[in-house]
Order: C-alpha cells, then sequence, then structure tokens
C-alpha cells in the first residue's frame, strides 16, 4: 500500500506553515486539493488510491509568505516525484522561506 504525507516549516520564523494550500496531481493527470493543518502537515487526499508513477505536489506559498514575511520570490514550490508500488509510505516536506526552499524524501 501507497501513502503520501507531507509537512511544511518556515525556516525563517523556525515554525510550521499553516493553512498553506497544496494540489496533488497524479499520473493520470486529475488532482487532489489538501492544506496544511496547525502543524503544517497534510496528510489525508480525499478518497483517493496511490499506484506507482510520477506525481507532483504544487505548494501555494506565496500568500503565506507575503502574509508572514511581507515578500516572496516563490509564487509556488513544484514538487515532481516518484511512487513505486513496493515504495510504502513517502512524505514530501518543504522547508521554505521567502527567497528560498529544499525538500527531501522524508520518513
Amino acid at each position: 500500500m501507497i501513502s503520501l504525507s507531507s509537512h511544511v516549516l518556515d525556516t525563517t520564523s523556525g515554525k510550521p506553515a499553516s493553512a498553506l494550500p497544496l494540489t496533488l496531481t497524479f499520473p493520470d493527470g486529475t488532482t487532489a486539493e489538501g492544506k496544511t493543518d496547525d502543524d503544517g502537515r497534510c496528510k489525508t487526499w480525499g478518497d483517493v488510491s496511490f499506484t506507482a508513477g510520477t506525481y507532483q505536489l504544487r505548494f501555494h506559498c506565496e500568500a503565506y509568505l507575503l502574509a508572514q514575511h511581507g515578500d516572496s520570490f516563490y509564487p509556488f514550490v513544484d514538487i515532481t516525484f516518484v511512487m513505486t508500488e513496493d515504495g510504502g509510505h513517502y512524505h514530501v516536506p518543504l522547508l521554505i522561506s521567502p527567497f528560498g526552499f529544499s525538500s527531501y524524501r522524508g520518513s
């Protein structure tokens, strides 16, 4: 079984980025919407099943960065990644600031 979660951390403030919208694009082009909770985490994508393939997570960060820091170089951040049948749980964190970001495969 494949599962997916994400976590957005604001590296400028050192706090989770809450209420940040995300769009997940599936290999077939369909999408699901999510939003980070108070701890900056997104674990629910509605009633979906994950299969092997290439996915994209779009983090809609501009409004959050403008509200928190008054500036944003990034209107959004796209992370494209591959999930495999035997990959288990995928965790895609985003570390964000007004002028930089980083991501990795978490656990």
